[in-house]
């Protein structure tokens, strides 16, 4: 694993394309960009929450900021060859399970075709040497059975949302074969887990839930109790993604598609995620445990992460009590009616200071 400031010196300078840009994962990979010195286009949709880390942190300031969406092919290629980038990271996505099951068709075309879309942009130009699809943890076939998923399992999601993912890692897969086999384009996968991190405002997500609930006064509703998942920091995921692109850049040999996830003694259950959390904000926190019978979701999530351990020397920098008291802290900050762009560096200078001596 390089050193932080090995990675982050390699991006200075770098065209890089970056499509979900005002999404939570993405404002924290946009920043960290910014930092680092890179030239960066964003292309999504206008924020998808309202208040939104992108804007509470002023993440459109110095970048170049595109509103669009990636089911518009020519816009999409307008604005990929007008920044003409040398890595694309593909975070744009309709990434919410609950919303996948009311908007079936709108998930589809967004995470399938919006992926066509943009591999298109790559195969029809001759600028991009390293193109990052980042997915999720639930596109492996999942039968709820006490087994960490690893990246030779099948992929069949079971929900939409979880589908159109998968589908987006096979449509992946074939356009690196069928187009890029002799091409100097390193392309890879990233099967993340769950993400956590301050500024994330999604509706059905278990941390802004928490946050809302403080804020309200009224307490967080806990639907699943007993559902495992692997939480993980956001800034965990967006460093190795930063690795990944970095090495199939230097080196094609080095794509492929990985599972991103934290220690498996951090793959902790929602209620005990919850419990970690009220410890964190002390008093002002309640829950309430009452499940709405909705549409099936997975109840066990783990993710074996030999493969990017191996490959890279990775480890995990945040475990899940500092992630969760990193999440507090930019939460009190939000709830005091500040902006966030001096915490959320705070963060990124801190992640990239332990890792410096997690990584040596």
């Amino acid at each position: 694993m390089d050193s932080p400031k090995e990675l982050l010196d390699f991006y200075r300078g770098k065209k890089v394309f970056i499509t979900g840009h005002t999404g939570f994962k993405g404002a924290y990979l946009s920043k960290v960009l910014m930092m680092a010195g890179a030239s960066v286009t964003g292309y999504s949709l206008e924020p998808p929450t309202e208040p939104s880390l992108y804007d509470l942190a002023d993440i459109g300031e110095g970048m170049d900021s595109v509103i669009g969406d990636v089911r518009d092919y020519e816009k999409l290629k307008k604005s990929f060859d007008a920044s003409s980038p040398e890595i694309v990271f593909h975070l744009a996505a309709q990434p919410i399970v609950r919303l996948s099951y009311r908007e079936p068709r709108l998930t589809y075309e967004t995470n399938v075709m919006g992926t066509v879309n943009l591999l298109e942009c790559i195969r029809e130009g001759d600028t991009v040497q390293s193109f990052l699809n980042v997915t999720t943890d639930k596109v492996y076939l999942n039968n709820d059975e006490d087994e960490a998923f690893r990246e030779d399992m099948p992929l069949d999601g079971y929900d939409p949302y979880s589908n159109s993912k998968s589908c987006s890692e096979l449509v992946t897969h074939s356009y690196t074969k069928s187009f890029f086999a002799d091409r100097e384009v390193g392309i890879s996968t990233a099967r993340a887990g769950n993400v956590i991190g301050g500024g994330d405002f999604a509706q059905d997500r278990l941390v802004p839930d928490c946050v809302r609930s403080v804020k309200s006064g009224q307490p967080m509703v806990l639907r699943n109790p007993a559902s495992i998942r692997p939480f993980q920091h956001v800034l965990e995921p967006v460093f190795i993604y930063l690795q990944i692109a970095k090495a199939q850049y230097e080196d094609k040999k080095r794509q492929g598609y990985y599972n991103v996830g934290p220690d498996i003694e951090d793959c902790i259950s929602a209620g005990d995620m919850t419990e970690e959390f009220a410890r964190c904000w002390g008093e002002g926190f309640k829950t309430e445990i009452r499940p709405d019978g909705g549409p099936h979701e997975a109840k066990f999530l783990k993710l074996d992460c030999t493969r990017i351990k191996e490959t890279f020397n990775w480890k995990s920098v945040w475990n899940i009590r500092k992630a969760i008291e990193k999440c507090v802290e930019m939460s009190r900050v939000y709830i005091r009616g500040e902006g966030l762009e001096e915490i959320l560096r705070q963060h990124i200078e801190e992640y990239a200071s332990d890792a410096e001596k997690v990584w040596r």
